[in-house]
């Protein structure tokens, strides 16, 4: 598959989006971009869930993740679906019950203005942070695969971030979250049919039906899913699981992007019905992804098909669109990775900057108190300015990002989710009142204390290899710090 072809599908795809997003724009008024007039169909969200939760990190990342690690990341996916009934049936009834736009407003009302900023900052830095991630992985793919294949002409990095951001801005800076929840229907549809026949291409290939791949000795080189040998080790079950937990509880519950999605249902209930079959549809296609991860590198083995290299190392990420789109599998194959590709980064990325564009005239410009003939001005240049901050995160991300990617969201989640874990558990969970003006501190000193126990040398601790533990630490010394400076003479009726 040429570069201009790939170029072509893309732009065939993107006029598709910008249909959907006449239609759902028309309207262009804030109550439709922030809560989509509270309408949206249960069974549309929950499907559209599926493919931003996944995201281009998933599409890629997790299938890279096997030849390391195996199977292990199902650990945390099984911690994810407890993670999601928590949300269901502990945060959204709060969410629903104070009616908020967003949802940092609780932290208002229960503790105070400080705290409520304090949240609104953690996600805020979490969300840029975590979009960046999955747009940069897209990036590097049009870049590697489609860009720097033209002769005659280069085209650097930053042009291919910048327009895939220009592109995403384009079809959602009239609707948002109502045009969003559509889009990502959408994106869904594609990035599972892309799964799907690579999958079924790649057994052609390998003269397989799908169960001889599940007998092969080949897959039994891949297929352990629980690891629990070394409790000292990252991937250990318990640690893994727990570590699912509460990265979902934090990066779904207490995250105003995923959140954003569920309160445009018409009521709780409907919202609840959402949550719940999307966490078992997730856990099912997650797994799929696991298995496409081991025949892409049984099929590499057999082809001596070489891991791509970028700026001269190894990447990982980049092994499913070499294979789908560089090797004999047909063009079937590359025209759905290509569309499963960008359905799943943009799937994303759409909605984080709906959601950061929500948050930040909400949380940080108070547009609602703000007079409405200026509302939806602040919103679009807010939008704009959005935008413009995710291009220079991507970018920045080319030169310090040395991991996988999927492995460093998780990572980043470990500190900036902990101070919104540990706020909203001290909120629900006690009655007591805060002294807000030191709430700050707190969350400063946790993630400070969980920076630095993550730089601690595995020797030094006997071998153990500090993980995704490191969220649920940090959440837990946000609420002790926020005991410690309680208001003993004062109660919360909202606890």
């Amino acid at each position: 598959m040429t570069p201009t072809h790939i170029l072509i599908l893309i732009g065939a795809y993107f006029v598709v989006l910008l249909l959907i997003s006449y239609f759902t724009g028309k309207n262009d008024s804030n109550a439709d971009f922030f809560k989509a007039g509270k309408q949206s169909p249960w069974y549309l969200v929950a499907f559209g869930m599926v493919g931003a939760s996944l995201s281009g990190v998933t599409f890629i990342s997790v299938p890279g993740w096997v030849a390391s690690s195996e199977f292990s990341y199902m650990q945390v996916v099984f911690g994810y679906f407890i993670g999601y009934l928590i949300t269901s049936y502990v945060l959204m009834p709060i969410y629903y019950r104070q009616n908020v736009t967003s949802i940092y407003e609780y932290l208002d009302s229960r503790f105070g203005f400080v705290s409520y900023k304090v949240g609104a900052i953690s996600f805020f830095i979490s969300r840029v942070l975590g979009a960046s991630f999955r747009l940069f992985l897209v990036a590097i793919v049009l870049q590697q695969f489609v860009f720097d294949k033209f002769t005659g002409i280069r085209i650097p990095f930053e042009a291919t971030v910048t327009l895939s951001i220009l592109l995403i801005w384009i079809y959602t800076f009239k609707g948002g979250i109502k045009t969003i929840v559509w889009t990502d229907s959408l994106q869904t549809l594609f990035m599972l049919v892309s799964v799907g026949l690579s999958i079924y291409y790649i057994l052609d290939q390998l003269d397989w039906t799908f169960g001889e791949f599940l007998a092969s000795d080949e897959f039994k080189g891949y297929n352990k899913v629980i690891f629990t040998d070394d409790f000292f080790a990252k991937n250990h079950f318990i640690k893994s699981f727990l570590g699912g937990i509460f990265v979902t509880i934090c990066m779904t519950g207490l995250d105003q992007d995923m959140m954003q999605k569920n309160l445009t249902c018409k009521n709780l209930k409907d919202a609840q019905k959402n949550m719940v079959s999307f966490s078992v549809v997730l856990v099912i296609v997650t797994f799929i992804f696991m298995l496409l991860g081991a025949l892409l590198y049984i099929y590499a083995e057999k082809y001596q098909i070489a891991i791509p290299l970028m700026d001269g190392k190894a990447k990982s990420d980049l092994l499913f669109p070499e294979i789908a789109l560089n090797t004999g599998l047909g063009i079937t194959v590359a025209v759905t990775f290509m569309l499963g590709l960008i359905a799943a980064a943009y799937s994303s990325a759409d909605s984080a900057l709906t959601s950061l564009t929500t948050s930040f005239c909400v949380d940080f410009l108070g547009i609602e108190k703000r007079p409405e003939n200026k509302q939806r001005g602040i919103r679009k240049m807010t939008h704009v300015g959005m935008s413009i901050l995710l291009i220079i995160v991507v970018i920045l991300f080319k030169h310090v990002l040395d991991t996988n990617v999927i492995d460093g969201v998780l990572q980043v989640a470990g500190y900036t989710y902990g101070p919104l874990l540990g706020l909203f558990a001290f909120g629900i969970f006690t009655k007591h009142q805060v002294k807000d003006t030191y709430v700050w501190l707190v969350a400063f000193f946790a993630v400070l204390l969980v920076f630095g126990m993550a730089q601690i040398p595995t020797e030094k601790i006997g071998g153990y290899q500090i993980g995704y533990e490191l969220l649920p630490i940090n959440g837990l010394l946000t609420y002790l710090g926020l005991w410690l400076i309680r208001d003993k003479n004062k109660t919360s009726s909202i606890a």
